[in-house]
């Protein structure tokens, strides 16, 4: 009688008859020791080859990172360095015969000479660029921040009235073409001094965007966020710090870089016309000393200090932006 397993055949169908030896090649049975061992071996492989593979990992995307970010300086800086480039072969075309016009290479020489001491004072009339620079920059900061006071909340209040929107924006209307200049002698009428003439021009140019462009971005505030707050019975403070100024704050920046460019704009014209120290005055003298070359430089200058003003106004708006959202 043959013997029959009961361990590992008890699912076959047929009963094995393990009694009777098998015919044929006998397969190689693996041992215990080495089935253990390759389990083991293949253990010891796959942590290498996986170390290797993170390695790769890890180098290819720092190479993509950086080759990304060197194209992107690239495309970032390109661009501007060649078209200063081209307006100063220009320039230095257009001056090559002469005339009344320095050119780069004069005006290059007068301003290493000019700088090399910004700060100088001689006399209350005679200053270096720099102090000029600050002086001018103390005045739009003065009139922009009383513009920032005063026009900020009144837009809040006309985005939020209908009423006093109609009553007011005629007004905006009629005083907001007036060229700054035509405010200046108002200013010296009633302040009787140029500084707070200035300041006051400042004031009035500066005032207009930030009106308009904080009640536009009220009025759009969508309808359900105020029908929410008014559901929840919210006190107007917490209407307008909980709801309004998150969403009208991209609007409250754009009027606020406009006014700014303005402000700027606007002091130059204004000092030649006052006097005293300043950018405006500045360039004025060297327009009565015949120095032409630093009428130039005074140029590049006011240009420089508006391009910084209006792009750290932008990169606060994206930090300001990003926090809000």
């Amino acid at each position: 009688m043959s013997a029959l397993t009961m361990s590992g055949d008890f699912g076959l169908e047929k009963p094995v008859d393990r009694s009777t030896p098998a015919k044929g090649p006998v397969a190689q049975i693996p041992s215990r020791v080495d089935m253990i061992s390759q389990p083991a071996a293949k253990a010891v492989a796959e942590p290498v080859k996986e170390k290797k593979t993170m390695e790769n990992a890890a180098t290819e995307p720092l190479a993509t990172r950086i080759s990304e970010t060197l194209g992107a300086l690239v495309r970032a800086v390109l661009p501007p360095l060649l078209g200063m480039l081209i307006l100063i072969g220009i320039w230095y075309v257009a001056t090559q015969k002469g005339g009344s016009i320095p050119g780069p290479v004069q005006t290059w020489d007068a301003a290493a000479k000019l700088f090399a001491d910004p700060f100088y004072r001689n006399g209350p009339n005679d200053q270096g660029i720099g102090w000029n620079v600050l002086s001018s920059l103390q005045r739009v900061g003065i009139g922009f921040g009383f513009a920032a006071l005063v026009g900020i909340p009144l837009g809040f209040i006309l985005g939020r009235s209908a009423f006093l929107s109609a009553m007011i924006n005629p007004i905006i209307s009629l005083l907001r073409p007036v060229s700054p200049l035509a405010w200046l002698p108002i200013g010296l009428l009633v302040f009787k001094r140029a500084d707070p003439a200035a300041t006051y021009t400042i004031f009035i140019c500066s005032i207009w965007p930030m009106i308009m462009n904080t009640a536009q971005g009220v009025q759009r505030v969508p309808q359900d966020y105020l029908n929410v707050a008014r559901v929840l019975a919210l006190s107007e403070w917490k209407v307008v710090t909980k709801i309004l100024l998150p969403a009208v704050l991209p609007y409250i920046l754009t009027g606020i870089r406009l006014s700014i460019g303005t402000a700027w704009l606007v002091i130059v014209a204004a000092e030649m016309l006052t006097g005293g120290v300043g950018i405006g005055f500045w360039v004025w003298d060297e327009w009565n000393n015949l120095k032409v070359e630093h009428i130039i430089i005074a140029i590049f200058v006011i240009g420089i200090v508006g391009l910084i003003l209006e792009q750290s106004l932008i990169l606060l708006a994206r930090k300001l932006t990003k926090e809000s959202s």
